[in-house]
């Protein structure tokens, strides 16, 4: 149960960090300009332009989401165990 507790304290930081990112480059490519707000995406998010850092949140999302899953299922087979025995 330990591991399982451990996936879904990540995933939710996973999935919670993915909307943040995602929810910034939508922000940054909302200006008017985006050329003149590129140096607040290579600054603060790590890529080169608010496309990819939009696309690296949607794949944290889905990389949170499964793992959610995965430790949804480990929870009900340890469940199903224990009223086995």
């Amino acid at each position: 149960m330990l591991f399982t507790s451990l996936g879904k304290l990540l995933a939710w930081l996973t999935l919670g960090l993915g909307s943040l990112r995602t929810g910034m480059g939508l922000f940054v490519a909302s200006y008017d300009d985006p050329e003149r707000y590129a140096f607040a995406v290579t600054r603060y998010l790590g890529s080169v332009s608010s496309g990819e850092s939009i696309d690296r949140g949607i794949y944290l999302i889905a990389v949170g989401v499964a793992l959610g899953v995965i430790t949804d299922i480990s929870s009900s087979v340890a469940k199903w165990r224990s009223e086995q025995t």
